[in-house]
């Protein structure tokens, strides 16, 4: 008797969650780290909410701008302080969700400060080789220009992310393990066994599954 269903589980379960929800009800799918709409063909109704949203800030009434797939998310989440740019590339939001978590890692891995020259030149470089990675993979690389792509990516590659801030340990100390979820460390495995196409470009990326491989 529900109107709609809200996925916002951590990526790595909704693999084993998804055949168990209802494909008539729209689904709105939240959760970052999922890299293809594959998994969510088999529903009637899908759409994709994301974006530069820390829980906490939305919590104590922050403004902030998320990207939606689908409009009638424009009103099912208005209030005073959100916002919403909108597309209909539900592939290109999941992938800029899921990898602007990889890069994050790469930024703490680098002590790269939030706002630096070299934080400024980095973010550029990730700019591109997302785009290109998304025209890769068959979306729309102008995705990346939206909040869910840059607008997230600057807003993770830097505390309090935690993505970031595994990076960031991981610099200092080679044996860190993360007590916390990490998705970013899911989304490279995703990498590692051929759920995306990386193109040789993306030669930031490329380093990193490497190195986790």
């Amino acid at each position: 008797d529900k109107d709609y269903i809200v996925l916002c589980v951590p990526s790595k379960a909704v693999p084993f969650l998804v055949p168990h929800l209802p494909k008539d009800i729209p689904l709105i799918v939240a959760t970052k780290g999922i890299l293809s709409n594959r998994i969510f063909t088999s529903f009637n109704d899908y759409m994709i909410l994301s974006g530069p949203g820390f829980a906490d800030d939305i919590k104590i009434g922050k403004n902030t701008e998320l990207t939606v797939t689908d409009k009638r998310l424009m009103e099912l989440f208005k209030t005073d302080n959100l916002f919403f740019d909108y597309t209909e590339d539900k592939n290109g939001v999941l992938m800029c969700g899921a990898l602007k978590n990889v890069y994050a890692i790469q930024a703490g891995l680098l002590g790269l400060v939030r706002n630096s020259k070299e934080w400024n030149q980095y973010i550029n470089a990730v700019c591109e080789e997302m785009k290109k990675t998304l025209a890769r993979n068959y979306s729309n690389p102008d995705t990346v220009d939206l909040v869910c792509g840059i607008g997230d990516l600057k807003l993770t590659c830097g505390y309090p992310s935690r993505n970031y801030e595994y990076g960031d340990k991981l610099r200092l100390d080679p044996d860190y393990q993360p007590e916390k979820t990490v998705e970013g460390l899911s989304t490279i495995k995703r990498i590692i066994h051929h759920e995306i196409k990386v193109p040789e470009e993306a030669i930031i990326l490329g380093s990193l599954v490497k190195r986790f491989k």
